[in-house]
């Protein structure tokens, strides 16, 4: 049989090639501008807590135009007889709570002389009691000055022999103006009320009281660098813990024409539920080098999102790397286009491994490892099994955010269970999350870093102020007690001074 060349056929041909392809190109593009719609309506109109979609919203992005016919049907209505809406019993929710040792200013309210005689009688009234009535009030911050005077001796006929007085004691700052009290205060109010220094300054003007703003920047950073040692302990507490959580966020640092992105890490480490030390770490950069030195000699259990330094140590065997579960529940969250059947499962399973959780951590550490073993691993496999197959699937767009997660999950696939085997590892870095909030909200109201030093120094106080904040401390009474004693303390028992210590040492009954 002979074959005859037809070029308006082969031109044909082509033409529809080229068409098919085309469309192909087009309908990946429209998939993917309508995730993006619809990430972006989430983002205004949805709910601030993360849902799945209904049953019905998934059908219809399969079958647009039927009906689910195993959506739930709406109940038949029936009217109810009114009834008498009982107040609501709060258990105290709306009282107010005041310390025993508040101070109480008394003002007597009494009725004119002439109110006293009775109108019908004429006869004078009797006092038969009185009525109290309390009220919260609140005067502006008081500030005095310590006058500290210290008389000075000498000998009455030989002047040579100099002249003698006492010592002050030693301070946090030398020669400094501002009393312990005042500093603690001023760093309380910028680390932990988030409170800017020029913000800080002017309140204090409103009270007649003008420091420059930068002379409180000095003070700050000078008492941030002398607690250094405390703030090294702690970090060193932290690793000896062999359970660390990790993360990191940028901050602006100031630089000659304009501010240039810098970072703050942060560490949570220790063999509990909620670990309460704070270590923030402040880098002019990301770096994989800045990991390697915050962890420097570190071989325990890691907790962070798959930024590629933790993921390199991982695989050189030099920590155990347990990726953060909340990190690829969020991928595939947001992954709503493609397969919302498939999809939906995913979701429902991780939520699973969260909820078992939740009762392993309720249980001893024995338990708790039990119930991994038992119920959450054969989830994990089965989520490892099913995935990896769905990778297989050409009918998943390759831009589409639901293959982002399905590469996303299938890249943490060797470590997802290794919190399994540790009973102080967790599930999620969200310890490390939560750390890095109050961050995020300090970093909207200071705006950035005046230098490396003040980044430093900020950092050392800020994880002082946070972990005492977690402890449920004090900033202010744990920093005087602190910048007090800090200069006189052996350095042997520096860990002493730590919050955690501190307060252990503060609620020892006294003798």
């Amino acid at each position: 049989m002979q074959i005859v060349d037809n070029p308006v056929l082969d031109q044909l041909t082509d033409e529809n090639s080229d068409l098919k392809t085309k469309l192909v190109e087009r309908d990946e593009k429209i998939a993917h501008l309508n995730e993006q719609i619809a990430w972006f309506k989430r983002q205004i109109f949805g709910k601030r807590s993360e849902r799945v979609v209904s049953d019905l919203n998934a059908f219809q992005m399969l079958l647009e135009g039927f009906e689910n016919p195993d959506a739930p049907k709406e109940p038949e209505k029936k009217d109810i007889p009114g009834h008498k809406r009982k107040k609501p019993n709060r258990n105290g929710q709306d009282a107010i709570t005041l310390p025993a040792d508040l101070p109480v200013e008394t003002t007597i309210l009494d009725i004119p002389e002439e109110e006293k005689i009775c109108k019908e009688s004429g006869e004078p009234l009797v006092q038969i009691g009185i009525e109290v009535t309390h009220k919260l009030a609140h005067k502006p911050g008081s500030y005095y000055v310590k006058e500290i005077i210290r008389p000075k001796y000498a000998h009455p006929q030989k002047e040579e022999f100099g002249v003698v007085y006492a010592e002050l004691p030693d301070s946090i700052i030398p020669k400094c103006r501002a009393d312990e009290s005042l500093l603690a205060e001023i760093i309380t109010r910028k680390f932990a009320d988030h409170l800017p220094l020029y913000r800080i300054a002017e309140i204090m003007g409103r009270e007649k009281i003008k420091i420059s703003r930068k002379l409180l920047s000095q003070w700050v950073v000078r008492v941030g660098m002398t607690l250094k040692p405390l703030y090294d302990e702690m970090t060193k507490q932290i690793l000896a813990s062999k359970n660390v959580f990790i993360d990191e966020t940028p901050v602006k640092l100031q630089d000659q024409v304009k501010c240039k992105q810098a970072y703050i890490w942060v560490m949570v480490g220790g063999n509990e539920a909620d670990p309460p030390y704070r270590v923030y770490d402040f880098r002019e950069d990301r770096g994989h080098d800045n990991v390697i030195d915050m962890l420097k000699g570190y071989q325990g259990v890691l907790h962070s999102d798959k930024y590629a330094a933790y993921e390199n140590l991982a695989k050189r065997k030099i920590i155990t790397w347990c990726p953060c579960w909340s990190h690829i529940r969020r991928y595939f969250f947001d992954a709503e286009a493609g397969d919302p059947i498939f999809r939906k499962w995913v979701l429902r399973k991780i939520r699973y491994l969260f909820m078992l959780e939740r009762v392993a951590w309720a249980r001893s550490p024995e338990e708790r490892l039990k119930i991994r073993q038992e119920k959450e691993v054969p989830i994990i496999n089965e989520l490892t099994q099913k995935i990896k197959a769905k990778l297989l699937d050409n009918t998943i767009l390759p831009k589409s955010k639901l293959r982002v997660a399905i590469g996303y999950f299938c890249g943490l696939i060797p470590y997802l269970k290794n919190y399994t085997e540790y009973a102080f590892a967790r599930l999620d870095n969200n310890v490390a999350e939560r750390a890095v909030r109050p961050l995020a909200i300090g970093r909207k109201n200071w705006l950035f870093f005046g230098s490396p030093d003040g980044g430093e120094a900020g950092a050392i106080l800020f994880s002082l102020v946070q972990t005492c904040r977690n402890l449920g401390i004090n900033p202010r009474e744990y920093l005087e007690d602190l910048f007090r004693r800090f200069m006189e303390h052996p350095m042997k028992n520096l860990p002493e001074l730590l919050p955690d210590q501190w307060l252990a040492r503060k609620k020892q009954p006294s003798i």
